[in-house]
């Protein structure tokens, strides 16, 4: 167990400030090495390595590691917790309780974060929201199992913290190893948003490169035809997609082996022949296709998988995790590949590899769709691996990085099952939620980004009527609803009329001209006191300009509109609105100038950061878009 976490390749580059402390206890051979950091943007993260001593006095030489857990202190006003729960494609939901005498743990045992995660936990003054309220959050870096907790006891301060939850037996050190905890994030802030914004710097200094290269439009073929794969489709389905403005086009799930449904050929990494048979139309051929019409291609794979139907599986049964001579419950009709046997990581890695380098791929869409349940190894026995099989999967990421270095990568896990602070330096991108519904999809990117800069955050234009809910939006509100974030496509557009098409290459070629400003200003949500609007947008960081969403969710009750406030803006400045986006807020020209919000007014961004805007009663999903611009001349406001 000498390697810890260190199978984590950390790619930040920045001088950061470090403090480290080294104790230890001679008399057990017992010592303890804590290291704790200031990142770019103000967050903060500690860890500890625990080493057993080649001297020690332990009865058996070994030193069984079970818990070591991190913590932030509290002051006395925060006494309300924040935390989110969910299942499949309803994750991180909101949820609040009070802060008591004792302790309120949030555990994740699936052997990733899970769907139920709560990416912050998060304490503050009772009331605390985006905008307003000391808070205080925390974090565990690992796509393994963890704890986030918050406890106060009648004669000890307030903590916050978490770490990693070893299962019996994963952490035994013998003499001279070594055990390190996964990092533990913290974040201060006056309000949410200001939490966000330190991790938002954090994460967007994982991958530095990102900052120069606009995030192309990307379009999925999973909700386009699922396992229906074959070459004449996809290419008139990439032919669609380049017409559109589409910068990058990813192949899903059912490409390779028997894989013509959930059911077999998970781990048989060989491209299908009877589906993409050698020749003109080979899947090389359309990779070949994608790229001459000047897109990149993508592919989708789930290394950490097996089917038990599959070659894989019937050549090396003993391959997979397990915690004795049954197999696991099967989820989705798979099984987990034990990634820290070695012959099985090479295995994957060769076949990913020969994949790779003879289709010219650009972009690896990584899925792992189910929990790790009984995930023992068969190299000891059964004994629990599910820190060694997060640390292998780093190891194989890392790996692949290095022999592709132009590949970029994905993180999906039925959409939203592993979005953690320890992938997010493997990866630049994660699959926010399987749910594309555009209503449900404003909730969950609503609690998501709370932790994960936008861009980093897929979110797709889906088919009229939702496949999840049955649910049927205008075009304008589902492209809307994606914009902010890593804007692509989840949706057969073969079968869109020319009308959509044409609206879908005006969102597109919207979204191209604002994505600077979108990835690299300061994300923000509004605090609104009407559960049917939710408002939130983007500041420039030196506050030139704006671009605020109001989304009018639902009916509301009463006939009062609400008021947004933006944030970010210069106070003395100049700043005049405009309606936005391809489709101007046409429903509520009535009531509003259809110049702007606030007609050829110009108002300061005092003005605009306290008072807001006032927006009325909207039709039911909708979006208003608003572009906020500071004045070149400084224009007496009215």
């Amino acid at each position: 167990m000498s390697d810890g976490v260190d199978g984590a390749a950390h790619t930040v580059t920045q001088q950061v400030p470090v403090v480290t402390v080294t104790a230890s206890d001679t008399e057990q051979g017992v010592e303890l090495s804590w290291t704790a950091e200031l990142l770019p943007g103000g967050l903060i993260r500690q860890r500890t390595t625990l080493r057993n001593l080649p001297a020690g006095n332990l009865p058996t030489g070994d030193l069984e590691v079970g818990k070591v857990e991190l913590g932030f202190p509290l002051p006395a006003l925060a006494t309300e917790i924040l935390t989110t729960t969910g299942h499949h494609l309803r994750e991180r939901s909101p949820q609040r309780q009070p802060l008591t005498e004792g302790r309120f743990e949030k555990v994740s045992m699936a052997g990733r974060p899970g769907f139920d995660a709560s990416l912050l936990l998060s304490v503050g003054e009772p009331g605390f929201g985006f905008e307003h309220g000391e808070v205080y959050s925390v974090h565990v870096g690992w796509s393994g199992n963890s704890v986030l907790s918050a406890e106060r006891q009648p004669y000890t301060t307030g903590l916050i913290g978490g770490g990693e939850v070893l299962l019996g037996g994963e952490a035994t050190l013998a003499r001279g190893e070594t055990y390190t905890t996964p990092w533990l994030y913290g974040s201060y802030g006056d309000g949410l948003n200001e939490v966000a914004a330190r991790f938002h710097d954090y994460v967007r200094s994982c991958h530095p490169d990102l900052a120069v290269k606009p995030r192309p439009v990307i379009l999925n073929t999973w909700e386009a035809v699922y396992f229906d794969h074959d070459y004449d489709t996809l290419k008139a389905l990439a032919d669609k997609a380049g017409d559109s403005g589409v910068e990058r086009f990813v192949v899903d799930d059912g490409w390779f082996g028997s894989r013509r449904d959930s059911t077999s050929g998970l781990g048989d990494w060989q491209i299908a022949q009877d589906v993409w048979p050698d020749g003109p139309k080979s899947l090389k051929a359309l990779a070949d296709y994608v790229h001459g019409k000047g897109m990149e291609f993508g592919l989708w794979f789930e290394p950490e998988m097996v089917n038990p139907d599959s070659d894989l599986f019937r050549r090396h049964p003993e391959w997979v995790m397990q915690a004795g001579a049954r197999l696991p419950e099967l989820q989705r009709h798979q099984l987990v590949l034990d990634l820290t046997n070695p012959d099985a990581s090479d295995y994957v890695f060769d076949a990913m590899s020969a994949i790779l380098s003879r289709n010219a791929i650009d972009y690896v869409k990584w899925d792992h769709n189910r929990d790790l349940l009984e995930a023992g190894t068969n190299q000891y026995g059964g004994r629990a691996a599910v820190h060694e099989q997060t640390v292998a999967y780093y190891r194989l990421l890392d790996r692949l990085r290095g022999a592709f270095p132009n590949v970029q990568w994905e993180s999906c896990a039925s959409g939203g099952g592993r979005i953690d602070l320890g992938v997010v330096e493997h990866v630049s991108r994660f699959w926010t939620s399987d749910m594309t519904d555009a209503l449900s999809r404003q909730r969950i990117q609503r609690w998501t980004v709370q932790s994960i800069a936008p861009e980093y955050l897929g979110a797709h234009v889906s088919a009229p009527t939702s496949h999840q809910t049955g649910r049927t939006y205008t075009l304008a509100f589902r492209a809307a609803t994606a914009v902010f974030f890593g804007f692509g496509i989840e949706w057969d557009i073969r079968q869109a009329s020319d009308d959509d098409l044409r609206q879908l290459s005006e969102w597109i070629a919207w979204y191209k001209e604002q994505r600077r400003l979108l990835h690299s200003g300061r994300f923000f949500n509004v605090d609104i006191n009407d559960g049917t609007v939710m408002a939130y947008g983007v500041a420039a960081e030196d506050g030139s300009q704006a671009l605020l969403a109001h989304v009018q969710l639902d009916e509301p009750k009463h006939n009062r509109g609400v008021r947004v406030r933006v944030p970010g803006l210069v106070s003395d400045a100049e700043y005049s609105l405009r309606w936005a986006g391809p489709e101007p807020a046409s429903a509520a020209l009535e009531q509003l100038d259809p110049f702007g919000p606030l007609g050829r007014r110009t108002v300061t961004g005092a003005y605009l950061g306290l008072i807001g805007i006032r927006f009325p009663r909207c039709n039911p999903q909708t979006v208003r878009l608003v572009s906020v611009t500071r004045c070149q001349k400084e224009i007496p406001s009215m």
